[in-house]
């Protein structure tokens, strides 16, 4: 009764282990009758004697192009400034409306002098009578100096004499004596005569302060602008430090934006700018400045675009899209798809080499478009293979078949 369970699964496994370990050998039998492994050999020949790869290349050649840092930025006032009073006292100029043109030195406020120009003539009269004391005072000088001498001689007089017995020891005493008076004399009359030169540069002190005073009184533009805000009101009482007014330069306007510091390099002073505004429009510039110093946050670098404002269309603080023209480079123009890795990760494209070998060469990717990416690092011309480079390495023979680029 158990026999036939038996002997089915010993058939069974059999059957499977033909099928499984032994097809090939069972295979060769069913269709010429010939050994298994008479076949092998013939099958692996192929295996060792592989001929070239196939893929797909494209024949580029470099182009240049304009390799423009764009950035965002915003306009600003070419100078700004604003006007404080330096003194104090009342306005009594009417005010000037914001919006307004003014010329450079064109009065914004004027002050009410107050005792002002009476405290200048009194400094004036003071100067006038310092210096009219200076001639009086040389003339003391002078006397003493003359004094000074006739002691002297006197005193010399009276010692040659007194050694040689004709005079008295008391006539030598009071020439001596006259001699230490006339040099006191002359210690008074030059003191006499810095006093009066103090004097005059004192009053001279005071009628520069008190026409520097007078100066103040009235504040004026600088350049010519316009008014960003009113000046001060006819009567407002002004103090050293109160705003006057705010006046702005526009013409030239300033672009400025910041430039990233892998970009810093390919922009130079000098360089030509166009802006797109936001409110529509373009303009052109020129660069004036580039910062040394990054921004501490951003690690940016501001730069300044003069712009010609003549019309005022321009106004502080448009925003704007800045294209700074740089050098051009050469490039190619190739499919993204091109792109690949070696073993170390570099980026490149694999090229066909001397004798059809796969040669792998690094690449610097330079702008993406919707024809292509731009690619610097290759030479004037390569045949770049653009289907397959991944089934390849360096020194593997290929058999290029060449297409247009675009198709």
């Amino acid at each position: 009764m158990r026999l036939f369970p038996i002997l089915a699964a010993i058939v069974a496994a059999a059957v499977i282990y033909a099928f499984v370990f032994e097809r090939d050998r069972l295979m060769a039998v069913a269709t010429d009758g010939a050994p298994a492994q008479d076949a092998a050999p013939e099958q692996a020949e192929p295996a060792t004697e592989r001929g070239p790869v196939g893929v797909v290349a494209v024949k580029s050649t470099a182009r240049t192009i304009d390799s423009a840092v764009v950035l965002r930025g915003q306009t600003e006032a070419f100078r700004e400034v604003d006007l404080r009073a330096e003194t104090s006292g009342q306005v009594v100029s009417e005010p000037l409306r914001k919006g307004a043109f003014v010329e450079a030195g064109d009065v914004l406020c004027e002050i009410d002098p107050g005792t002002r120009q009476a405290a200048l003539r009194e400094a004036r009269a003071r100067l006038a009578a310092s210096r009219a004391r200076m001639p009086e005072a040389r003339a003391r000088l002078e006397e003493a100096r003359s004094r000074l001498e006739e002691a002297e001689i006197n005193d010399n007089a009276a010692r040659r004499l007194q050694q040689e017995g004709f005079a008295s020891q008391t006539r030598a005493a009071a020439t001596k004596a006259a001699l230490r008076s006339a040099e006191a004399a002359v210690e008074s009359a030059a003191t006499g005569l810095e006093t009066v030169k103090a004097e005059i540069e004192a009053a001279q002190a005071a009628v520069a302060a008190a026409e520097k005073e007078i100066e103040r009184l009235t504040i004026s533009a600088p350049f010519a602008g316009l008014l960003e805000s009113d000046t001060a009101e006819l009567g407002s009482l002004m103090q050293p430090g109160s705003l006057c007014a705010t006046v702005i330069q526009l013409d030239p306007v300033m672009l400025v934006g910041f430039v990233p510091e892998t970009d810093v390099d390919r922009v130079e002073p000098g360089a030509t700018a166009v802006a797109d505004m936001a409110s529509g429009g373009r303009v052109q510039g020129e660069v004036t400045f580039l910062s040394r110093q990054a921004d501490e946050t951003t690690r940016t670098f501001r730069v300044e675009i003069r712009v010609p404002n003549a019309d005022l269309e321009l106004r502080d603080g448009q925003t704007a899209e800045i294209v700074i023209s740089a050098d051009g480079t050469k490039a190619h123009l190739l499919p993204q798809s091109a792109l690949t890795l070696n073993d170390e990760g570099t980026l490149g494209v694999r090229l066909v080499g001397e004798e059809n070998a796969a040669l792998f060469t690094p690449v610097t990717l330079l702008r993406d478009t919707p024809n292509g990416v731009w690619l610097s690092g290759l030479p004037e011309t390569a045949n770049v293979i653009v289907i397959g480079q991944e089934y390849v390495t360096d020194g593997v023979k290929v058999a290029p078949s060449y297409r247009e680029l675009g198709q």
